[in-house]
């Protein structure tokens, strides 16, 4: 189960998770566009729209790799932003590089010292992330980063759309599981505020984790 084919026994509850983790903000100008580290380029394809949108003057690109990401990116998931971002005409001075988070904790406490080790203080930033990142990326700022307006983006696609672009269900699905594994867990821990979890919700992530999708679960 690996082509970009979502089984229909699992539309619902992985419908119910992905509309769950976008938080459907309306764009707005902030100071500065986080772009977050990942497997999918398209966030990188997101922050280059949003910046010839005007949306904000600097960039911000923050990740080293995960083991998934180490093929595909191997110089590090910021610095294959960067390039792919100047492909699009952004302009290379108005991009900085966060090369060493490892997770998005890291990636906003390390973009907050890069930002201010160049004399920036944003009051406002726009997260850019894959689309079942939205939610946890909010609840890390917000405890990490509490004097900052934050917003969160994603490259506006379908969750059809979105699993043709990446290709593989599973991983997908398995993401989604693990992200919101992550919403109360994280809060929990003290990594990110508490975020309301409906029981459509938690009832969601029971059906998908009992299909198998558990590879991205913390034990």
């Amino acid at each position: 189960m690996t082509a970009a084919r979502l089984p229909s026994a699992l539309r619902i509850p992985v419908d119910v998770l992905w509309n769950y983790h976008d938080l459907h903000h309306d764009p707005r100008p902030t100071d500065v566009g986080i772009g977050l580290g990942s497997h999918d380029l398209s966030v990188a394809t997101c922050t280059a729209a949003l910046y010839h949108r005007g949306m904000f003057p600097r960039i911000v690109f923050t990740g080293a790799n995960a083991p998934t990401t180490i093929a595909t990116f191997p110089r590090g998931e910021a610095v294959h932003y960067r390039e792919h971002a100047l492909t699009l005409d952004v302009p290379d001075a108005a991009i900085l590089v966060e090369p060493t988070a490892r997770n998005t904790g890291e990636n906003i406490t390390r973009t907050r010292e890069l930002l201010t080790a160049h004399g920036l203080t944003p009051r406002s930033v726009t997260l850019i992330s894959r689309p079942y990142q939205q939610r946890r990326a909010y609840a890390t700022c917000r405890k990490l980063w509490p004097d900052v307006d934050v917003q969160c983006a994603s490259q506006p696609l379908s969750l059809d759309d979105y699993l043709a672009s990446i290709g593989d269900t599973d991983r997908v699905v398995s993401m989604l599981v693990g992200d919101t594994q992550r919403i109360w867990l994280y809060a929990e821990r003290g990594y990110a505020i508490p975020q309301p979890v409906p029981d459509e919700v938690r009832d969601a992530y029971r059906d998908l984790v009992a299909a198998g999708y558990t590879s991205r679960l913390i034990t």
